[in-house]
């Protein structure tokens, strides 16, 4: 295969599989996405959404069931996973124990018939890029766990693909240490100049690191957007859920105010964005807990509620409790007690209003 592209297209890939009662279930349903050279894209979503199945039908570790995929003017889904050239990097790392560093990150120079001499310049290079030059003789269990993180990515670029396959690479670590390799992997994706998927189930990491995120539910894809987009404008309920949106109410749609609109529930009335059309009067409003802030009574969008429970996270707490329109999570700045009346509010900008009840 070509070691460089412009763009990688998943053409209506889908595949199913058949459980253990007979029954055919779709792991990916339709996946459409056009992919450039020098993109880093987060396929994200719940464990079971089918990120991890995409990944690998496009590694070629399991075969679709529809669709096909393309490489520039070349079909690879009809390949097997050696004859693609990607890079792949594993959540357990999957090094091997008894070789030493070096000849870890050789392994694929090595079975690809690259001459010795050639193998060993290429991984040493590939062991500077991932800065752990100087570890060359250690095995594995010599390493931290980030360290041999490193291992697999230089593992996994020293071949020179055009494309890196990430699944879930930093789920292992601690949280300092995730931090920390989430900047590496995108120093080395900007070194490489070529293309990154990457799977995660952490919102975080994909907005720090993606180029576009991919969100996906049940196998099907919910929303493709840079990270600004899918943070503050989710296209639906399930993307805002999965954003952080952890409070959706039902609302009564009022009316169109400004660019904004009127919701009221149970003498509660609000100004909110539109997200969509709507087809009835039943909308949801769906609130950020770390967009809530404390108000007079009489503001604008300003609602009363009682604390229910107080959960303290040194610079702010979170916070539970009921309102008018039921109970809300609040990630506020400050002290509270149980029982205490507060008054909250939300910006009309970020009370992002959906079409239909809240499920």
């Amino acid at each position: 295969m070509k070691h460089s592209f412009e763009q990688l297209r998943l053409d209506s890939v889908s595949r199913s599989f058949t459980n253990a009662e007979g029954v055919q279930l779709a792991a990916l349903r339709g996946l459409d996405l056009d992919i450039r050279r020098g993109e880093f894209i987060a396929l994200l979503g719940p464990s079971g959404c089918g990120k991890s199945t995409a990944l690998n039908c496009i590694a070629g570790l399991q075969p679709l069931t529809g669709g096909g995929i393309w490489l520039d003017s070349d079909r690879i889904d009809v390949l097997p996973p050696e004859k693609r050239g990607f890079g792949m990097v594993f959540q357990n790392y999957a090094l091997f124990p008894h070789m030493s560093v070096l000849e870890n990150v050789g392994f694929g120079l090595k079975m690809r018939g690259v001459p010795k001499a050639e193998a060993v310049k290429r991984a040493k290079a590939a062991l500077q890029l991932v800065q752990l030059s100087g570890h060359d003789a250690k095995l594995p269990g010599q390493l931290s766990g980030g360290q041999q993180q490193r291992v697999a990515i230089a593992r996994a670029i020293v071949i020179e693909p055009p494309l890196v396959l990430m699944d879930e690479p930093l789920s292992n670590l601690d949280t300092k240490l995730r931090i920390e390799m989430r900047a590496e992997i995108r120093r080395i994706h900007g070194k490489l100049e070529r293309a990154t998927i990457y799977v995660t189930h952490d919102q975080d990491e994909a907005l720090s690191m993606a180029d576009r995120i991919v969100v996906m539910k049940e196998g099907v894809v919910q929303q493709v957007a840079p990270p600004k987009e899918v943070y503050s404008r989710p296209k639906n309920l399930h993307v805002a859920r999965f954003m952080g949106f952890r409070n959706v109410a039902s609302f009564t749609l009022e009316g169109t105010q400004g660019e904004g609109v009127a919701v009221t529930a149970n003498g509660v009335r609000l100004l909110g964005t539109p997200m969509e059309g709507f087809n009835s009067k039943s909308v949801s409003v769906a609130l950020r807990p770390e967009d809530m802030e404390r108000a007079a009574p009489g503001t604008e969008n300003a609602f009363d509620a009682q604390v229910e429970t107080v959960e303290y996270g040194g610079r702010d707490s979170l916070i539970r409790v009921t309102s008018a329109f039921g109970k809300l999570w609040a990630r506020l700045p400050g002290e509270f007690a149980e029982g205490e009346r507060v008054t909250l509010r939300v910006a009309p900008s970020r009370t992002l209003v959906y079409d239909g009840e809240a499920q």
